[in-house]
């Protein structure tokens, strides 16, 4: 089983309660984006796993089903999954900071040319 077949499980119990993704938001509070990664084993797209782990247990209670047997569930499932290596983590690292740092140099250089336009350094753009 892997987290699609657990997203697939969650949304089958769902379906025989007849309740709909709507429902499960509603009651749970959880938004319904989250709701529809949980069910569709998209567990990329949510948060940090205790937050899944309360949304697991506030969607099983809204079903009538019983929330710890639905952690398990999930937690077997999670144990199976690969951690990633740390040579992944370090590249997404980084990937992360060169995006960061393009942010903000672009950020800086709006800001220096705003900057020179209201000093009147620099003449302002589609003056007429």
């Amino acid at each position: 089983m892997d987290h699609v077949d657990f997203g697939k499980y969650l949304s089958q119990q769902r379906e025989l309660r007849g309740m709909s993704r709507e429902d499960i938001s509603r009651a749970t509070k959880i938004p319904p984006s989250l709701v529809t990664a949980l069910e569709e084993g998209q567990f990329e797209r949510l948060p940090a796993r205790i937050f899944v782990l309360n949304y697991i247990r506030a969607y099983a209670h809204v079903i009538g089903m019983a929330p710890e047997e639905a952690v398990l569930r999930y937690e077997e499932v999670d144990k199976a999954t690969p951690a990633p290596t740390p040579a992944a983590l370090e590249r997404e690292r980084r990937r992360r900071a060169w995006v960061g740092l393009a942010m903000m140099l672009v950020v800086l250089a709006i800001g220096v040319y705003a900057f020179l336009v209201a000093t009147g350094k620099l003449p302002r753009p589609f003056a007429g």
